[in-house]
């Protein structure tokens, strides 16, 4: 199931050299649309505060399929593509607002990290509950 996690527009000081947006710029969007997805399973700012809980990157890969230029609309659909006891896999896919066509995608592998060990830990039972609903809807969607 995807669900849309990020919605903005680009502005000229995001442009590289070449004139289009830059690396960097499409990264800080798929992370911004991370937090929202970790939001939806549970791993929200405020429940990994009172934890004492966090998440590290693993994993990142990025395909920039169309080149994004200033003024246009941008917004991305994320999915989760697996999780396990200890770690969550899913992909973010950024489209222009405007065409409806995809710019980028970037599929990520995180863990789970206990923030006083510096260790990765077990998701809590409440994460796993929520991300199967995810899954089961995808897999609903897909039949």
């Amino acid at each position: 199931m995807q669900i849309e996690t990020y919605r903005g527009f680009v502005y000229p000081w995001s442009m590289d050299h070449v004139g289009h947006m830059n690396v960097q710029f499409y990264t800080a969007r798929f992370d911004e649309a991370t937090w929202h997805f970790f939001a939806q399973i549970g791993l929200t700012p405020g429940f990994l505060k009172e934890n004492r809980r966090g998440m590290v990157a693993l994993d990142q890969r990025t395909q920039y399929k169309l080149e994004v230029h200033a003024g246009s609309l941008l917004h991305v659909t994320s999915e989760l593509l697996e999780i396990r006891r200890k770690t969550v896999r899913f992909l973010h896919r950024m489209f222009n607002s405007e065409t409806g066509q995809e710019v980028a995608t970037t599929e990520l592998v995180g863990a789970f990290l206990d923030t006083d060990t510096r260790k990765t830990t077990e998701f809590p039972p409440s994460v796993l509950d929520a991300a199967q609903v995810l899954l089961a809807d995808a897999n609903g969607a897909e039949s």
